[in-house]
């Protein structure tokens, strides 16, 4: 989910110079992220400090202006922030699955970016009595797992930390102009040809838009997340961009004011990516910055994946 005001703010102080490096530091650091496991995850995760859970999260809330914050849903969602960590998994959700691949790896740690109890303050008292939501407490209660949401703070990166994850992963770090916000200036290509593109680089078998896929995109709106039907509105209606980008819509809100801009004669196109894939490069990121950060304890990000399937 992303809520964030800007995905870039446009008060960022800093050149698209600048920028262009960060971005390629992070390449870096995601590069280092395609290597395989090599022997036992015992020996995977040979930790060579005592470094806590708390201390790890104070280090990353550290370096944003105005943290902590005094209201956030950056809060653990299991364990505590004294458990010494033998090993970190980054992901987009903290699912069973992924929670399964942690214990393997005798990982104790997931930051994760999104919910894990399926609603966005991860509210707990309405599951109670639901199977479901025990089985998941009891097997990260039992393996002693501590997770941490990181999504408003990474959000509040200067930079936007996903944002500068999805960029990387795109190579549109060069389109990025600080004065634009979120709007991409891309060279121009058929609507066809970036949706191709798109689902090359995401990963995504298929995507929803509308537009015809002859029609040439160049000026942009890269919105990913869960930015909501009422940004995705007002921002297209002021930028007036050839294509829209988006994570997910209310199918109710965005997609029809799209085909009714297209009726009125607008040349404005919406892909809609999936909230996932349009952010998982930001756990990627968080991954990256724990090499840099803590190079002695092991880190792994482990994708989500799409909870969905196309028939």
């Amino acid at each position: 989910m992303n809520t964030t005001k800007e995905f870039f703010p446009l008060n960022e102080d800093h050149s698209r110079r600048k920028f262009i490096a960060n971005v390629g530091k992070v390449a870096v650091a995601s590069a280092l992220l395609s290597a395989p496991f090599a022997g036992s995850a015992a020996s995977f995760f040979d930790v060579k400090e005592d470094v806590t859970v708390g201390q790890i999260i104070d280090k990353f809330i550290s370096q944003i202006a105005g943290a902590p914050f005094p209201k956030t849903v950056d809060t653990l969602k299991s364990g505590s922030l004294d458990i010494k960590v033998t090993g970190i998994v980054t992901t987009m959700f903290a699912t069973v699955d992924v929670i399964k691949q942690a214990i393997t790896l005798n990982a104790n740690f997931i930051i994760a970016h999104e919910p894990t109890f399926y609603n966005h303050a991860d509210e707990t008292d309405w599951l109670a009595n639901d199977d479901v939501y025990q089985y998941k407490a009891k097997l990260l209660k039992d393996n002693n797992i501590a997770v941490w949401r990181n999504h408003d703070y990474i959000h509040s990166l200067k930079p936007d930390g996903v944002g500068l994850g999805v960029l990387t992963l795109l190579n549109w770090g060069a389109y990025y102009r600080p004065d634009l916000g979120n709007v991409l200036v891309l060279p121009p290509t058929s609507l066809a040809a970036l949706i191709d593109y798109l689902k090359n680089k995401l990963s995504i078998n298929k995507v929803r838009y509308i537009g015809n896929p002859a029609q040439s995109c160049q000026k942009v709106l890269f919105l990913p997340g869960a930015a909501g039907g009422r940004r995705h509105i007002t921002e297209a209606g002021k930028v007036k961009p050839d294509v829209l980008i988006v994570g997910e819509i209310q199918e109710w809100e965005t997609a029809e004011y799209v085909r009714d801009a297209q009726a009125k004669g607008d040349n404005l196109a919406l892909i809609v990516l999936g909230h996932i894939a349009s952010e998982e490069p930001g756990s990627e990121f968080m991954a990256g910055w724990l090499k840099q950060h803590y190079p002695a304890i092991k880190s792994v990000h482990i994708p989500s994946k799409n909870s969905l399937s196309f028939m």
